[in-house]
């Protein structure tokens, strides 16, 4: 039974990898016309950027360790408290109801629980503080080592959008096994628990967790992909922003127009045994999305394109009668 198993399990990791290599071959394809037009308009006004950045990186004399705090840690917590910021601002006082109106699980954090959000901002910034940041001093050296990331001359805007698309097959991957892991019964009742205290959640509740649930799921996964690629630093900070504040809508309890769909991790602190992932390409190869594809939340599961809420447009089904 033993080897069954394990024989099922590599199966499914050669099947999830020849996916994932698929997926980014035709993803590249299809971007590549779209990413060297784009290229184009960045050529144009790229002395700009490559003087600023010239401009600010002498401004500290080159200190590379000071350049790196600032692109991997300053940068990125500014990004993730102004958006939650204005996010907790609606949790608490319900308004503005341009946000409010938008909530996913309708009566639940209408208001959020203020004692509930204060040990969340706590646990979020001694996350923030006590383990995130000294995991970039192995970081920094990896960096070093790699001999690019202080480069005074910029990336293409070509080659960042490979480094995204690379980015976020690797994070994809790490963190749906690392949180599939923690989902086991011993370490659910001893680490992951503590991140599913919110079956409904807010914005901040993204990097609420168990210190080790931290390492594992949130921050390696995220901090793999430009230690692999050898990544400048300015690519660095525009992950770091970009993957915090994605995790932060994923969280956040409102499906905002033009922003992507948070329903598929919503429905994860709902139902706590389907929606893994983050792009849903490993749940839809192991079948853990099965059960939110019977869903009116599946439905909504999509870009809102419009300013009218989609639990208008797409209700949930009245419950019957008993």
């Amino acid at each position: 039974v033993a080897c069954s198993q394990e024989k099922k399990l590599w199966d499914a990791l050669k099947i999830a990898a020849c996916a994932l290599g698929t997926g980014l071959l035709i993803f590249t394809a299809l971007v590549n016309s779209v990413s060297w037009y784009v290229q184009s308009i960045w050529d144009t006004s790229g002395h700009f950027w490559q003087t600023a950045w010239l401009k600010f990186y002498y401004r500290f004399e080159g200190k590379e360790w000071t350049i790196f705090l600032l692109g991997a840690a300053l940068v990125p917590s500014l990004a993730f408290w102004c958006f939650n910021g204005i996010l907790m601002v609606a949790d608490v006082t319900g308004k503005p109801t341009f946000i409010t109106r938008y909530r996913i699980q309708l009566g639940k954090n209408d208001p959020v629980d203020t004692k509930k959000l204060r040990q969340a901002i706590y646990t979020a910034l001694c996350n923030q503080f006590f383990i995130s940041l000294p995991m970039l001093v192995p970081m920094f050296y990896v960096m070093k080592w790699w001999g690019n990331t202080f480069s005074k001359e910029l990336p293409t805007f070509h080659w960042f959008l490979v480094e995204l698309s690379i980015f976020t097959l690797i994070e994809e991957v790490l963190f749906y096994y690392t949180h599939r892991l923690v989902h086991l019964p011993l370490l659910y009742k001893h680490i992951h628990k503590k991140h599913h205290e919110w079956t409904a959640p807010i914005g901040v509740v993204s990097i609420y967790a168990h210190p080790v649930e931290h390492i594992l799921s949130n921050t390696l996964p995220v901090m793999t992909g430009p230690m692999i690629m050898g990544s400048h630093i300015v690519s660095i900070s525009a992950w770091f922003s970009l993957a915090l504040i994605t995790t932060s809508i994923s969280h956040c309890g409102y499906h905002l127009p033009f922003l992507p769909s948070p329903e598929f991790h919503d429905f994860h602190h709902l139902k706590f045994n389907q929606c893994y992932g983050v792009l849903g390409v490993l749940d839809y190869l192991h079948g853990t999305d099965t059960a939110f594809k019977q869903t009116k939340a599946y439905e909504r599961h999509r870009v809102l394109l419009s300013l009218t809420p989609l639990s208008e447009s797409i209700p949930e089904a009245p419950k019957r009668a008993e």
